[in-house]
């Protein structure tokens, strides 16, 4: 049973609570403090749910941000991987339902890269309930269920270099919050902030990947990249809000490098030899139109697609009739790895980067490594 509130929050929720006119902002160490009440379960899940929805409709300050972030971060079990450099990849953690999303298999082209990655999220979680990390890795036979150290030696590991981390292992009470969120309809600060808790970070320096929607988010992830500590960050409007960026159209990705330095460019497949009529790998035509009204048996549908294009893209199994997506799938996966082997100077040129990404596909490497 949840403790009795605090005389704190009732506080919180008074002053950021009572209207867009009235609504007065939260200091950092206010939205920390509010935060930690929740995942210490030290006040009633309605007034959990008011904190929330209350930041989301005035609008979250950088502050506010700061301070819930500082506490998720606190509360992730982090483990550090012996590498000097390792990449995050943060998805959204409410996955993806109008495509089949490349990037779960993308950790492990970037190990077979040279790149130690990783990739972190949860079963499922409102409003979207898309198709996740964990839900198409599972389709795929990989192991979702590791510890954060046992990821971190995963990724230590020469002959492996990646891992997924789901967050019932990283952080136990954000996770707990699932049903709440679900009942709360509309996205919380949660939705963003939890892609930056960190599960696994480096020995030597972690490089955040990240994606998003809205335009006002671009540079607010770099704010929240920087205050969390990450090296360098590559924030990019990519498909659905993920880190993949669009097949047939102009991709913006902003952030800044290890050095510091801020970082603008516009990304065009055509300099990566991709010519496409997709935006990005589409459902198969009978799962597109099973996704306008999901269930539980269609989400798990589409894990399998997206699980079937992936593993084809890494030469694994032979495309099928039905799930046809080898070629944009393994489009997409050289793309996106080209574009952070770039941003993190391991090649002068992004087309010099994505030739050096088929080649590794085409070699089997990064199916050995998605297969331990």
């Amino acid at each position: 049973m949840p403790h009795a509130s605090s005389n704190a929050m009732k506080s919180y929720i008074g002053r950021i609570a009572t209207g867009p006119e009235l609504s007065k902002n939260l200091s950092l160490e206010e939205a920390r403090d509010g935060m930690r009440l929740i995942l210490e379960d030290r006040v009633d899940p309605v007034q959990a749910a008011i904190f929330l929805i209350a930041l989301r409709m005035k609008r979250e300050t950088d502050d506010e941000n700061r301070g819930v972030l500082e506490t998720l971060r606190a509360a992730t079990d982090a483990a550090v991987a012996d590498v000097d450099d390792l990449v995050d990849i943060a998805d959204p953690y409410n996955g993806f339902e109008r495509h089949l999303p490349p990037s779960p298999f993308l950790p492990a082209v970037l190990a077979a890269c040279g790149m130690p990655a990783v990739s972190h999220g949860l079963a499922a979680v409102g409003p979207k309930y898309g198709v996740t990390h964990r839900q198409v890795l599972a389709a795929a036979g990989a192991q979702i269920d590791l510890t954060p150290a046992q990821a971190a030696a995963r990724i230590a590991d020469p002959a492996i270099g990646w891992a997924y981390v789901d967050q019932s292992a990283s952080c136990p009470a954000l996770h707990r919050l699932v049903p709440l969120r679900g009942l709360i309809v509309k996205r919380p600060c949660l939705s963003t902030l939890e892609k930056i808790t960190g599960p696994v970070r480096a020995r030597g320096q972690t490089h955040l990947v990240i994606g998003y929607v809205h335009k006002a988010y671009q540079p607010l992830l770099a704010t929240l990249a920087r205050h969390a500590g990450y090296a360098s960050a590559t924030v990019i409007r990519g498909i659905e809000g993920g880190i993949t960026p669009a097949l047939r159209s102009a991709t913006l990705c902003s952030g800044y490098h290890s050095d510091g330095t801020d970082f603008s460019v516009t990304l065009e497949p055509g300099t990566v030899g991709i010519t496409s009529d997709q935006r990005s790998v589409p459902l198969p035509a009978e799962l597109a139109q099973k996704m306008k009204d999901p269930t539980p048996t269609t989400l798990a549908e589409l894990a399998q697609a997206t699980a079937h294009a992936g593993l084809a893209a890494l030469h694994s199994v032979e495309p099928t009739a039905q799930h046809n997506a080898r070629g944009l799938t393994y489009d997409s996966l050289v793309y996106a790895a080209a574009m952070i082997l770039w941003n993190h100077g391991r090649f002068t040129t992004l087309s010099d980067a994505a030739a050096y990404v088929r080649k590794v596909l085409d070699s089997g490497e990064a199916l050995a490594r998605f297969r331990d």
